[in-house]
Protein backbone atom coordinates (compact mmCIF):
# COMPACT_ATOMS: atom_id res chain seq x y z
CA UNK A 1 0.00 0.00 0.00
CA UNK A 2 2.96 2.34 0.86
CA UNK A 3 3.98 1.96 -2.50
CA UNK A 4 0.69 2.76 -4.11
CA UNK A 5 0.45 5.87 -2.04
CA UNK A 6 4.13 7.17 -2.64
CA UNK A 7 2.85 6.80 -6.38
CA UNK A 8 0.21 8.46 -6.20
CA UNK A 9 1.43 11.62 -4.63
CA UNK A 10 4.26 12.15 -7.19
CA UNK A 11 2.04 11.65 -10.03
CA UNK A 12 -0.08 14.56 -8.54
CA UNK A 13 2.68 16.91 -7.34
CA UNK A 14 4.21 16.52 -10.35
CA UNK A 15 1.00 17.58 -12.76
CA UNK A 16 0.28 20.05 -10.45
CA UNK A 17 3.07 21.84 -10.67
CA UNK A 18 4.54 21.05 -14.10
CA UNK A 19 1.23 21.84 -16.11
CA UNK A 20 1.39 25.97 -15.36
CA UNK A 21 4.98 25.29 -17.31
CA UNK A 22 3.50 23.26 -19.94
CA UNK A 23 0.88 25.79 -20.48
CA UNK A 24 3.72 28.81 -20.94
CA UNK A 25 5.80 26.42 -22.87
CA UNK A 26 2.68 25.05 -25.50
CA UNK A 27 1.43 29.29 -25.46
CA UNK A 28 4.78 30.24 -26.41
CA UNK A 29 5.04 27.62 -29.03
CA UNK A 30 1.10 28.87 -29.83
CA UNK A 31 0.02 25.10 -29.32
CA UNK A 32 -3.51 26.26 -29.01
CA UNK A 33 -6.69 24.54 -29.70
CA UNK A 34 -8.68 24.96 -32.83
CA UNK A 35 -12.13 24.95 -32.27
CA UNK A 36 -15.15 23.72 -35.00
CA UNK A 37 -16.78 26.90 -36.42
CA UNK A 38 -20.07 24.98 -36.24
CA UNK A 39 -19.79 23.96 -32.34
CA UNK A 40 -21.44 25.93 -29.69
CA UNK A 41 -21.27 29.39 -29.76
CA UNK A 42 -19.82 29.29 -26.36
CA UNK A 43 -16.83 27.34 -27.35
CA UNK A 44 -15.60 30.05 -29.53
CA UNK A 45 -14.17 31.57 -26.34
CA UNK A 46 -11.46 28.74 -25.78
CA UNK A 47 -10.28 29.64 -29.40
CA UNK A 48 -6.13 29.52 -28.24
CA UNK A 49 -6.18 27.47 -25.37
CA UNK A 50 -2.96 25.54 -24.81
CA UNK A 51 -3.68 21.64 -26.09
CA UNK A 52 -1.71 18.59 -25.52
CA UNK A 53 -1.57 19.12 -21.88
CA UNK A 54 -1.77 14.97 -21.59
CA UNK A 55 1.95 15.04 -22.11
CA UNK A 56 1.68 16.02 -18.70
CA UNK A 57 -0.06 13.70 -16.74
CA UNK A 58 1.56 10.70 -18.84
CA UNK A 59 5.05 11.73 -17.74
CA UNK A 60 3.92 12.04 -14.62
CA UNK A 61 2.51 8.45 -14.72
CA UNK A 62 5.50 6.54 -15.39
CA UNK A 63 7.64 9.08 -13.47
CA UNK A 64 5.35 7.96 -10.09
CA UNK A 65 5.75 4.45 -11.87
CA UNK A 66 9.50 4.48 -10.73
CA UNK A 67 8.97 6.31 -7.91
CA UNK A 68 6.60 3.66 -6.62
CA UNK A 69 8.87 0.74 -7.40
CA UNK A 70 11.76 2.72 -5.25
CA UNK A 71 9.55 2.76 -2.39
CA UNK A 72 8.43 -1.35 -3.25
CA UNK A 73 12.44 -2.33 -2.51
CA UNK A 74 11.95 -0.98 1.32
CA UNK A 75 9.38 -4.25 1.32
CA UNK A 76 10.65 -7.31 3.73
CA UNK A 77 12.01 -9.92 0.88
CA UNK A 78 9.31 -12.56 2.39
CA UNK A 79 6.03 -9.96 1.20
CA UNK A 80 5.11 -11.03 -2.09
CA UNK A 81 5.13 -8.21 -4.13
CA UNK A 82 6.72 -7.40 -7.61
CA UNK A 83 9.88 -5.26 -6.59
CA UNK A 84 11.37 -5.35 -10.43
CA UNK A 85 9.51 -4.03 -13.53
CA UNK A 86 7.18 -6.19 -15.13
CA UNK A 87 5.77 -7.05 -18.70
CA UNK A 88 2.60 -5.84 -17.14
CA UNK A 89 3.92 -2.29 -16.33
CA UNK A 90 5.34 -2.48 -20.26
CA UNK A 91 2.10 -3.18 -21.50
CA UNK A 92 0.15 -0.72 -19.19
CA UNK A 93 2.29 2.07 -19.80
CA UNK A 94 3.24 1.36 -23.36
CA UNK A 95 -0.57 1.18 -24.07
CA UNK A 96 -0.61 4.68 -22.45
CA UNK A 97 2.06 6.20 -23.89
CA UNK A 98 1.49 5.02 -27.24
CA UNK A 99 -2.14 5.36 -27.39
CA UNK A 100 -1.36 9.05 -26.45
CA UNK A 101 1.59 9.18 -29.38
CA UNK A 102 -1.36 8.20 -31.84
CA UNK A 103 -3.34 11.28 -29.98
CA UNK A 104 -0.16 13.98 -30.24
CA UNK A 105 -0.03 13.34 -33.98
CA UNK A 106 -3.57 14.19 -34.59
CA UNK A 107 -3.01 17.01 -31.73
CA UNK A 108 0.31 18.52 -33.74
CA UNK A 109 -1.66 18.19 -36.91
CA UNK A 110 -4.60 20.39 -35.98
CA UNK A 111 -2.29 22.69 -34.66
CA UNK A 112 -0.06 23.21 -37.55
CA UNK A 113 -3.17 23.53 -39.69
CA UNK A 114 -4.55 25.51 -37.56
CA UNK A 115 -7.47 23.69 -38.25
CA UNK A 116 -9.70 21.18 -35.87
CA UNK A 117 -9.06 18.57 -38.25
CA UNK A 118 -5.82 16.75 -37.56
CA UNK A 119 -5.20 12.90 -38.22
CA UNK A 120 -7.73 11.41 -40.60
CA UNK A 121 -9.69 8.62 -39.23
CA UNK A 122 -7.89 6.06 -41.23
CA UNK A 123 -4.92 7.00 -39.99
CA UNK A 124 -6.32 7.11 -36.49
CA UNK A 125 -7.84 3.72 -36.67
CA UNK A 126 -4.71 2.68 -38.13
CA UNK A 127 -2.66 3.98 -34.95
CA UNK A 128 -4.87 2.28 -32.38
CA UNK A 129 -4.97 -1.11 -34.20
CA UNK A 130 -1.62 -0.99 -34.18
CA UNK A 131 -0.76 -0.32 -30.45
CA UNK A 132 -3.70 -2.14 -29.57
CA UNK A 133 -1.80 -5.71 -31.23
CA UNK A 134 1.30 -4.91 -30.42
CA UNK A 135 0.70 -4.83 -26.89
CA UNK A 136 -1.90 -7.28 -27.08
CA UNK A 137 0.89 -9.87 -28.41
CA UNK A 138 2.61 -9.56 -25.71
CA UNK A 139 -0.26 -9.31 -23.06
CA UNK A 140 -0.72 -12.81 -24.16
CA UNK A 141 3.12 -14.53 -25.16
CA UNK A 142 5.12 -13.90 -22.03
CA UNK A 143 3.91 -15.61 -18.96
CA UNK A 144 5.35 -14.67 -15.25
CA UNK A 145 8.28 -15.97 -14.13
CA UNK A 146 7.69 -14.88 -10.37
CA UNK A 147 8.87 -17.65 -8.03
CA UNK A 148 8.80 -17.82 -4.22
CA UNK A 149 11.08 -17.38 -1.54
CA UNK A 150 12.12 -21.13 -1.98
CA UNK A 151 12.60 -20.84 -5.87
CA UNK A 152 8.97 -22.32 -6.83
CA UNK A 153 6.72 -21.09 -9.69
CA UNK A 154 4.22 -18.98 -7.65
CA UNK A 155 2.76 -17.21 -10.53
CA UNK A 156 2.67 -18.23 -14.95
CA UNK A 157 0.16 -16.24 -15.68
CA UNK A 158 0.17 -13.68 -18.74
CA UNK A 159 -1.43 -10.02 -18.81
CA UNK A 160 -4.18 -10.94 -20.93
CA UNK A 161 -6.24 -13.92 -20.87
CA UNK A 162 -7.51 -16.08 -23.64
CA UNK A 163 -11.26 -16.25 -22.32
CA UNK A 164 -13.45 -13.37 -21.73
CA UNK A 165 -13.86 -11.78 -18.33
CA UNK A 166 -16.71 -10.00 -16.16
CA UNK A 167 -16.07 -9.94 -12.85
CA UNK A 168 -12.75 -12.50 -13.27
CA UNK A 169 -12.00 -15.19 -16.57
CA UNK A 170 -14.95 -16.92 -18.05
CA UNK A 171 -13.83 -20.31 -18.67
CA UNK A 172 -16.86 -21.64 -20.83
CA UNK A 173 -16.15 -18.02 -22.98
CA UNK A 174 -12.39 -19.42 -24.40
CA UNK A 175 -11.71 -17.56 -27.70
CA UNK A 176 -7.80 -18.67 -27.93
CA UNK A 177 -4.92 -15.78 -28.74
CA UNK A 178 -5.98 -14.66 -32.04
CA UNK A 179 -9.49 -13.62 -30.70
CA UNK A 180 -8.47 -12.66 -27.51
CA UNK A 181 -6.20 -10.12 -29.34
CA UNK A 182 -8.83 -9.06 -31.21
CA UNK A 183 -10.65 -7.91 -28.27
CA UNK A 184 -7.87 -6.28 -26.62
CA UNK A 185 -7.60 -4.30 -29.99
CA UNK A 186 -11.63 -3.61 -29.86
CA UNK A 187 -11.54 -2.38 -26.11
CA UNK A 188 -8.60 -0.27 -27.13
CA UNK A 189 -10.03 1.15 -29.92
CA UNK A 190 -13.68 1.90 -27.65
CA UNK A 191 -11.77 2.76 -24.68
CA UNK A 192 -9.91 5.49 -26.50
CA UNK A 193 -12.76 7.01 -28.74
CA UNK A 194 -15.03 6.91 -25.75
CA UNK A 195 -12.63 9.15 -23.61
CA UNK A 196 -11.93 11.43 -26.32
CA UNK A 197 -15.74 11.85 -27.53
CA UNK A 198 -15.88 12.88 -23.42
CA UNK A 199 -13.37 15.24 -23.85
CA UNK A 200 -15.60 17.94 -24.89
CA UNK A 201 -16.19 20.17 -21.91
CA UNK A 202 -13.70 21.77 -19.13
CA UNK A 203 -13.02 18.67 -16.99
CA UNK A 204 -15.29 16.61 -17.86
CA UNK A 205 -12.99 13.60 -19.39
CA UNK A 206 -10.32 14.32 -16.65
CA UNK A 207 -12.94 13.81 -13.71
CA UNK A 208 -14.72 10.85 -15.24
CA UNK A 209 -10.98 9.49 -16.40
CA UNK A 210 -9.96 9.68 -12.35
CA UNK A 211 -13.58 7.76 -11.08
CA UNK A 212 -12.44 4.95 -13.80
CA UNK A 213 -8.44 4.51 -12.62
CA UNK A 214 -9.52 4.91 -8.85
CA UNK A 215 -11.71 1.94 -9.01
CA UNK A 216 -9.60 -0.10 -10.82
CA UNK A 217 -6.53 0.50 -8.52
CA UNK A 218 -9.27 0.00 -6.09
CA UNK A 219 -9.72 -3.75 -7.58
CA UNK A 220 -6.23 -4.15 -8.60
CA UNK A 221 -5.47 -3.85 -4.66
CA UNK A 222 -7.98 -6.10 -3.66
CA UNK A 223 -7.04 -8.81 -6.22
CA UNK A 224 -3.18 -8.28 -4.68
CA UNK A 225 -4.77 -8.74 -1.32
CA UNK A 226 -6.72 -11.95 -2.19
CA UNK A 227 -3.76 -13.42 -5.18
CA UNK A 228 -4.02 -17.10 -6.08
CA UNK A 229 0.21 -16.66 -6.05
CA UNK A 230 0.13 -15.52 -2.42
CA UNK A 231 -0.31 -19.66 -0.65
CA UNK A 232 -2.48 -18.37 1.93
CA UNK A 233 -5.40 -17.86 0.01
CA UNK A 234 -7.06 -20.91 -1.37
CA UNK A 235 -8.26 -21.01 -5.31
CA UNK A 236 -11.95 -21.18 -4.48
CA UNK A 237 -11.87 -17.46 -3.59
CA UNK A 238 -8.66 -16.08 -4.73
CA UNK A 239 -7.78 -14.70 -8.35
CA UNK A 240 -5.96 -15.46 -10.86
CA UNK A 241 -3.75 -12.94 -12.18
CA UNK A 242 -0.66 -11.26 -13.09
CA UNK A 243 0.88 -8.64 -10.73
CA UNK A 244 -1.92 -6.72 -9.06
CA UNK A 245 0.34 -5.07 -7.23
CA UNK A 246 1.86 -3.20 -10.44
CA UNK A 247 -1.46 -2.44 -12.04
CA UNK A 248 -2.56 -0.98 -8.51
CA UNK A 249 0.31 1.42 -8.63
CA UNK A 250 -0.17 2.37 -12.05
CA UNK A 251 -4.11 3.24 -12.06
CA UNK A 252 -2.62 5.09 -8.22
CA UNK A 253 -0.46 7.12 -10.51
CA UNK A 254 -2.68 8.00 -12.86
CA UNK A 255 -5.40 8.75 -10.73
CA UNK A 256 -3.30 11.18 -8.88
CA UNK A 257 -1.62 12.37 -12.43
CA UNK A 258 -4.96 13.60 -13.44
CA UNK A 259 -6.29 14.87 -10.61
CA UNK A 260 -2.90 17.59 -10.37
CA UNK A 261 -4.06 18.21 -13.95
CA UNK A 262 -8.02 18.51 -13.04
CA UNK A 263 -6.84 21.66 -11.02
CA UNK A 264 -5.56 23.91 -14.19
CA UNK A 265 -8.01 21.89 -16.82
CA UNK A 266 -11.81 22.64 -14.74
CA UNK A 267 -13.81 25.19 -16.13
CA UNK A 268 -12.50 27.71 -16.98
CA UNK A 269 -9.78 25.77 -18.43
CA UNK A 270 -6.06 26.64 -18.91
CA UNK A 271 -5.00 23.94 -20.86
CA UNK A 272 -6.50 21.09 -22.57
CA UNK A 273 -5.69 17.35 -22.68
CA UNK A 274 -6.13 17.15 -26.15
CA UNK A 275 -6.04 13.51 -28.40
CA UNK A 276 -2.66 13.50 -26.25
CA UNK A 277 -4.32 12.59 -23.15
CA UNK A 278 -7.53 11.41 -23.90
CA UNK A 279 -6.30 8.33 -26.40
CA UNK A 280 -3.54 7.83 -23.55
CA UNK A 281 -6.30 7.47 -20.77
CA UNK A 282 -8.69 5.45 -22.85
CA UNK A 283 -5.27 2.90 -24.06
CA UNK A 284 -4.75 2.65 -20.29
CA UNK A 285 -8.23 1.79 -19.21
CA UNK A 286 -8.30 -1.00 -21.94
CA UNK A 287 -5.30 -2.17 -20.33
CA UNK A 288 -6.79 -1.76 -16.54
CA UNK A 289 -9.58 -3.98 -17.71
CA UNK A 290 -8.03 -6.71 -19.56
CA UNK A 291 -5.16 -7.18 -17.21
CA UNK A 292 -7.29 -7.22 -14.14
CA UNK A 293 -9.61 -9.97 -16.05
CA UNK A 294 -12.47 -7.68 -15.97
CA UNK A 295 -13.17 -6.73 -20.11
CA UNK A 296 -17.07 -6.82 -19.66
CA UNK A 297 -17.22 -5.63 -16.22
CA UNK A 298 -15.56 -1.72 -18.46
CA UNK A 299 -18.34 -0.83 -20.15
CA UNK A 300 -20.20 -0.46 -16.21
CA UNK A 301 -17.51 1.23 -14.53
CA UNK A 302 -17.04 3.82 -17.38
CA UNK A 303 -20.61 3.69 -18.29
CA UNK A 304 -20.28 7.44 -19.29
CA UNK A 305 -17.73 7.08 -21.80
CA UNK A 306 -20.61 4.81 -23.22
CA UNK A 307 -23.58 6.81 -22.97
CA UNK A 308 -22.05 9.79 -24.72
CA UNK A 309 -20.30 6.91 -27.20
CA UNK A 310 -24.05 6.07 -28.26
CA UNK A 311 -25.27 9.39 -28.40
CA UNK A 312 -22.42 9.79 -31.67
CA UNK A 313 -23.87 5.94 -32.82
CA UNK A 314 -27.33 7.05 -32.56
CA UNK A 315 -27.13 10.57 -33.88
CA UNK A 316 -25.27 8.76 -36.93
CA UNK A 317 -27.34 6.30 -37.72
CA UNK A 318 -30.59 8.35 -37.30
CA UNK A 319 -29.48 10.88 -39.56
CA UNK A 320 -28.62 8.80 -42.24
CA UNK A 321 -31.49 6.61 -42.42
CA UNK A 322 -34.27 8.76 -41.67
CA UNK A 323 -32.35 12.57 -41.95
CA UNK A 324 -33.05 13.67 -38.91
CA UNK A 325 -31.33 13.77 -35.51
CA UNK A 326 -32.28 13.05 -32.75
CA UNK A 327 -29.81 14.90 -30.54
CA UNK A 328 -29.37 18.37 -31.37
CA UNK A 329 -25.95 18.03 -31.45
CA UNK A 330 -23.66 14.89 -30.39
CA UNK A 331 -21.67 14.27 -28.21
CA UNK A 332 -24.51 14.11 -25.65
CA UNK A 333 -22.42 17.13 -23.52
CA UNK A 334 -23.06 19.52 -26.85
CA UNK A 335 -26.47 18.80 -26.79
CA UNK A 336 -27.35 20.14 -23.47
CA UNK A 337 -25.43 22.91 -24.39
CA UNK A 338 -27.80 24.36 -27.03
CA UNK A 339 -30.32 23.29 -24.17
CA UNK A 340 -29.08 25.82 -21.83
CA UNK A 341 -27.46 24.22 -19.41
CA UNK A 342 -24.50 25.55 -18.13
CA UNK A 343 -20.98 24.29 -18.60
CA UNK A 344 -20.21 23.66 -14.90
CA UNK A 345 -23.83 21.96 -14.75
CA UNK A 346 -23.18 19.28 -16.95
CA UNK A 347 -19.98 18.95 -16.06
CA UNK A 348 -21.13 17.83 -12.22
CA UNK A 349 -24.45 16.03 -13.58
CA UNK A 350 -22.10 13.78 -15.67
CA UNK A 351 -19.30 13.14 -13.40
CA UNK A 352 -22.57 11.69 -10.71
CA UNK A 353 -23.37 9.68 -13.64
CA UNK A 354 -19.73 8.60 -14.34
CA UNK A 355 -19.83 7.93 -10.22
CA UNK A 356 -22.74 5.58 -10.61
CA UNK A 357 -21.05 3.61 -12.54
CA UNK A 358 -18.01 3.25 -10.99
CA UNK A 359 -19.64 2.32 -7.79
CA UNK A 360 -22.48 -0.24 -9.16
CA UNK A 361 -19.39 -2.07 -11.03
CA UNK A 362 -17.07 -1.73 -7.48
CA UNK A 363 -20.48 -3.24 -6.20
CA UNK A 364 -20.70 -5.83 -8.91
CA UNK A 365 -17.12 -6.74 -8.07
CA UNK A 366 -17.29 -6.74 -4.64
CA UNK A 367 -20.59 -8.53 -3.91
CA UNK A 368 -18.96 -11.55 -6.06
CA UNK A 369 -16.09 -12.18 -4.04
CA UNK A 370 -18.55 -12.05 -0.84
CA UNK A 371 -20.62 -14.51 -2.42
CA UNK A 372 -17.42 -16.88 -3.07
CA UNK A 373 -16.32 -16.90 0.29
CA UNK A 374 -19.70 -17.55 2.17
Amino acid sequence: MRAVIVAIGVAFLISLFCTPIAIKVFTRLKAGQPIRAEGPAMHQGKKGTPTMGGVVFILATVIAYVAGHLALTTLPDAQIAQVEPTITALVLLGLMVFSGAVGFIDDFLKVRKRHSGGLNKRGKLAGQILVGAIFGVVALYFPSSMTDVRGNATNTETVGSTTLSFIRDIPALEIGKIGAIIVIIMVVMAATNGVNLTDGLDGLATGASVMVLAAYGLIAFWQYRHWCADPNYTEAYCYTVRDPLEIALIAGAAAGACVGFLWWNTSPARIFMGDTGALGLGGLIAGMAMSTRTILLLPILGGLFVIITMSVVIQIISFRTTGKRVFRMSPLQHHFELAGWSEVNIVVRFWIIAGIGVAIGLGLFYSEFLAAVT
